[in-house]
């Protein structure tokens, strides 16, 4: 969306919850309500759902929002480090991606990038993330940390953290699953994945991309999906809006990841772990050769989860966690 005026007539639409009237909408953009009606049909003609109301005025019905109405919500109460820079994308490769081009070009941490559909959405070992435009959110957030290399791997279970509480906060039920899944009785509902520029001894950026179900898609999960998949507004057993789940995981993010520095990663650590779906139970993961079966019994500093195997103690550093014995 390039024209300003529909810009700011969406940034007002999905900004509250009710009802704007076309009155009020002219006198605030200093238009007639005619010209109102015109960038209105223009957005209804780029695929938002517009629903005019007699007497009332217009009302959102697509689940759409602007960077300047989410700007707006956080303003509220500014978050330290995270989202002091939101720019919301229509279509992009992949928001990740998009924030490595930013880190590349000198962008100061604390970029937060938003898209409606990505075109090369990606998960962990090549997989596809499918972003569905009104039922997903996908965004990916820089980061500067002052690390060194080997410490990078704390900050996926760091983001863990903070996305498992923020949905925890808007009433989901659900669980961490090692290294980067929430889980909603077994059924992911989220994913995160991270990507490094660094050279030795020294990260130059951090980059955070986190995927969210927002809700079930009319037309149902895409064929390829072979997993089970749930989301958020089943698990929270509400309808809920993009712009409140994007504003909640950025105010916990910003809190987590200002903690992580401040206090190193053991506090977050321990939180993270509390909030595994398998902690003492049986696993088995996939190394790529095989599988390795036992009790999950901790993280290590590094990220590695800690299996108990027939007595002996196993770092499994990256895999796929099948989980046995989790209720």
């Amino acid at each position: 969306m390039n024209h300003p005026l529909q810009e700011k007539i969406l940034t007002r639409l999905s900004g509250g919850t009710g009802p704007v009237s076309g009155h009020n909408l002219a006198a605030e953009l200093g238009l007639s309500r005619t010209a109102v009606w015109k960038h209105v049909q223009a957005l209804r003609r780029q695929g938002i759902r517009i629903r005019s109301e007699a007497g009332r005025g217009y009302v959102m019905e697509s689940d759409r929002f602007t960077a300047q109405a989410l700007t707006m919500h956080l303003e509220l109460d500014p978050p330290t480090r995270i989202g002091h820079r939101i720019r919301c994308l229509e279509n992009v490769d992949s928001t990740n991606l998009e924030v490595l081009r930013a880190a590349d070009a000198g962008e100061p941490e604390g970029l937060v990038i938003i898209a409606e559909q990505q075109q090369q959405g990606r998960g962990r070992l090549g997989r596809t993330w499918h972003t569905m435009a009104d039922d997903a959110l996908a965004m990916s957030v820089l980061m500067r940390p002052s690390l060194p290399p080997e410490r990078v791997p704390q900050i996926p279970l760091v983001v863990g953290v903070a996305l498992y509480e923020a949905l925890r906060d808007l009433g989901a039920e659900v669980a961490i699953k090692w290294p980067n899944d929430i889980l909603h009785r077994g059924a992911k509902l989220a994913g995160i994945l991270t990507e490094m520029r660094a050279e030795p001894g020294h990260v130059q950026a951090v980059v955070a991309g986190i995927g969210i179900n927002i809700r079930h898609p009319a037309d149902g999960w895409p064929d390829d999906i072979h997993q089970a998949v749930t989301d958020l507004s089943t698990a929270a057993r509400r309808p809920l809006r993009r712009l409140d789940v994007a504003e909640r995981v950025i105010r916990n993010l910003d809190a987590c990841y200002a903690m992580y520095l401040h206090e190193g990663f053991d506090p977050l650590r321990d939180r993270w772990w509390a909030a595994h779906a398998a902690r003492g139970t049986q696993v088995r993961v996939h190394n790529g050769s095989g599988y390795v079966q036992g009790t999950a019994i901790a993280i290590d500093h590094d990220g590695a989860l800690l299996l108990s195997t027939d007595g002996d103690t196993r770092r499994i550093i990256a895999g796929d966690l099948e989980l046995m014995g989790a209720p």
